[in-house]
């Protein structure tokens, strides 16, 4: 297990590098003048300089990357030039934000996607199994922002019982909760749909192997072979899935959904960046979004190697 590992994480301190020196390359190498940009092209040729001065772009790009690495290692990230604070202190409130949003979409997606994946493929070729796949293609299909719409429409807008934006903070969890329970049913509807179909599926591949005959044939109703025996062997594409969408919800679900309910998460932090040319905040940003995404890859892989250790034994 411990060679296991540490192979994975080889990898992924391999492939956030990787990453980190693609952004580089994308936001600073490539032609353009970041500073330029932030301030204009009406802005004075000693303020441009001294610009340039902060962000180090008067040094050679290969010092400005191995700079900029040395500071991500060390947790000292770049001074916003919008809001005049530290990149690290941006995310930190953001993220008080996006990880409940995250985590509540996920957790209402699992809740959804579960019992009806196990449901449709118990009826498989039924009118259960049919409704199931339907509400799955629809669910797939609507885009999480016109979700998000016709829900303010419904709950704020017709019986205002949630509020249609904004934040409150965590000093009041209610409002919070409430605050943040139209936008992680717009997330969860998408989710939901995919975990049902390959809950489904991996469910279904599950009831065809032998020890589910044999569990049968000594007697055991159906609702006990699904769940006692079928769900746990189905369980190991499912939560490869639940990691890859959970990494989703990082890097791009929030970001339009937060934009649509004003929440002052990552996602409209990096949003807010990219329309204010602040270059610093956008590349500290996603860089800190590859290495989520590279965790939460990370986590699967060992939960994965958890459920089935044949991978592992493999490696």
């Amino acid at each position: 297990m411990l060679a296991f590992l540490a192979r994975r994480l080889v990898a992924a301190a391999a492939t956030l590098l990787a990453a980190s020196l693609v952004v580089f390359v994308v936001l600073e190498v490539l032609p353009g003048d970041p500073a330029l940009l932030m301030l204009g092209t009406e802005a004075q040729p000693d303020t441009l300089a001294a610009l340039r001065r902060q962000m180090g772009l008067d040094q050679p790009a290969p010092v400005r990357y191995v700079a900029w690495i040395g500071d991500v290692v060390t947790g000292r990230f770049g001074v916003s030039h919008t809001y005049g604070r530290p990149v690290g202190d941006l995310v930190a409130e953001r993220l008080a934000v996006t990880v409940p949003l995250a985590l509540m979409a996920l957790a209402l997606a699992v809740a959804v996607a579960l019992p009806l994946g196990v449901f449709a493929a118990s009826r498989h070729g039924g009118p259960g199994d049919w409704g199931v796949m339907v509400f799955a293609q629809l669910g797939i299909s609507i885009p999480g922002f016109w979700t998000g719409m016709l829900l303010v429409l419904l709950f704020s807008g017709k019986l205002g019982w949630l509020p249609s934006g904004g934040f409150p903070g965590w000093g009041n969890p209610g409002a919070a909760f409430a605050a943040l329970l139209m936008p992680a049913v717009s997330l969860a509807l998408y989710e939901a749909a995919i975990f049902a179909r390959i809950t489904r599926s991996a469910v279904l591949d599950t009831l065809r192997e032998d020890y589910v005959r044999t569990a049968r044939a000594k007697g055991l109703g159906r609702r006990a072979v699904l769940w006692r025996h079928v769900l746990r062997n189905a369980l190991a594409p499912v939560v490869t899935i639940l990691g890859l969408q959970f990494a989703f919800l990082w890097a791009a679900g929030t970001l339009v959904i937060e934009n649509v309910f004003y929440l002052p998460g990552m996602g409209r932090l990096l949003y807010q960046a990219i329309t204010q040319r602040d270059v610093i905040v956008v590349r500290d940003v996603i860089l800190m979004l590859v290495g989520i995404v590279i965790l939460v890859n990370l986590a699967v892989d060992l939960l994965y190697a958890a459920i089935d250790p044949r991978p592992r034994a493999a490696t």
